[in-house]
């Protein structure tokens, strides 16, 4: 008999949604080995009319003026806003994501990116054989057009992203709190920290902050770290510029004061998270879920306006971490939580309370329930 084969829909638009739908094709194997297929296909990119089809370039580009993009954000969510939207632009997009479809023959399909789900389902039609499940990887501040109706399952991060789900009238039933996937390596046990820091060369006997500003060093990274290390605090550092190379050479070049370790593009963010003692961070989805299965206290220094404004208020609310847009203030928390240790573990504890290490695994589960491969999960495993 052929294996069920999914196909999952992502875009190059800012690193989150490849992260994701590598998690969850990673737990599909996982899960179920080599009884399912699987392929990722970046639909801007790949099959986008122009100018659409330069998204992944001009992303970055268009959130380096995050008011204007999270004016754009607002002036767009909303459910008429929405259907409006979508109606406008069917047109370019329906012929690209039937020869999407067309050339890539699958059982399921899953999104993780907004801007495939109503085109994907219009090329699908009323009367399809494939399954289509969305998962949402915006926790809180959820754009109306991650929500359409006809998806046969919504998979949503928080409690928070599904009363937006219900507030824009989807159907209850279709609707699970699953958590944010990420890859398996971050889920495991947490292990020795002193034998991770050996490891690393790290001192064993301070407070360790980890700086990151995602796979491309963004936000005010080195701002922030000359702020740490001319604070006086006794404390280390661990720096990840990412690809960013000439932010790595920077920083490399400086003199510092406090015990720094400094990183390009990394595939030991797992060990570097286990082994710290807070990270400071922007407001990116993945990244606060993996910190918080780390149990590792979060200082949130940026966020895009629009989809990030609601993650900055989740750290909040949950207690897991804080909000520091200016250096002053990620020194300021940093001199609290090594004055006070016992609050940092506080935070720390709160982030292993609200972590969903399975989160990868769920979804697999509920893609694998659609094939027959296995019963949908129960919501008391996630």
């Amino acid at each position: 008999m052929k294996k069920p084969h999914v196909l999952v829909l992502f875009s190059d638009t800012g690193g989150g949604h490849r992260s994701a739908s590598e998690a969850i094709i990673e737990a599909l194997t996982l899960e179920f080995g080599d009884s399912i297929s699987s392929e990722m296909v970046d639909f801007f990119k790949e099959y986008a009319p122009i100018p659409f089809n330069k998204m992944p370039e001009i992303y970055p580009q268009l959130v380096k003026a995050p008011h204007l993009w999270g004016a754009g954000f607002y002036a767009t969510d909303g459910r008429a806003r929405a259907r409006a939207l979508t109606t406008a632009f069917r047109p370019y997009a329906a012929r690209a994501a039937k020869k999407l479809l067309t050339n890539h023959p699958s059982d399921v399909v899953v999104t993780t990116h907004l801007a495939a789900t109503s085109s994907g389902l219009w090329a699908l039609g009323k009367n399809r054989t494939r399954r289509f499940i969305s998962v949402v990887t915006d926790p809180v501040t959820t754009h109306a057009l991650w929500f359409d109706s006809r998806a046969d399952l919504i998979l949503v991060p928080t409690e928070y992203a599904r009363e937006r789900a219900l507030a824009y009238h989807m159907p209850p039933e279709k609707i699970f709190v699953v958590g944010q996937p990420v890859s398996d390596r971050y889920c495991t046990p947490p292990g020795d920290k002193p034998a991770l820091r050996q490891k690393l060369g790290w001192p064993q006997d301070k407070l360790i902050a980890l700086l990151i500003g995602g796979g491309d060093g963004m936000g005010p990274l080195a701002a922030n770290a000359e702020a740490i290390d001319e604070s006086g605090l006794d404390l280390g550092l661990a720096i990840v510029a990412g690809r960013n190379e000439k932010l790595k050479a920077k920083l490399e070049a400086r003199k510092w004061r406090v015990p720094t370790r400094i990183y390009g593009f990394t595939r030991e963010l797992p060990d570097f998270m286990r082994a710290a003692d807070a990270i400071v961070t922007k407001a990116g989805p993945g990244t606060i879920a993996e910190a918080l299965i780390a149990g590792l206290p979060i200082i949130l220094n940026a966020r895009l306006p629009g989809q990030e404004d609601g993650n900055v208020t989740y750290v909040q609310k949950e207690r897991v971490g804080v909000w520091a847009p200016r250096s002053e203030r990620v020194v300021q928390t940093l001199k609290k939580w090594l004055e006070t240790p016992n609050d940092r573990e506080r935070f720390s504890e709160n982030c292993r309370r609200a972590a969903r290490p399975e989160s990868a695994r769920i979804i697999a589960r509920f893609i694998g329930s659609q094939v027959g491969l296995c019963a949908e999960p129960e919501l008391g495993e996630v």
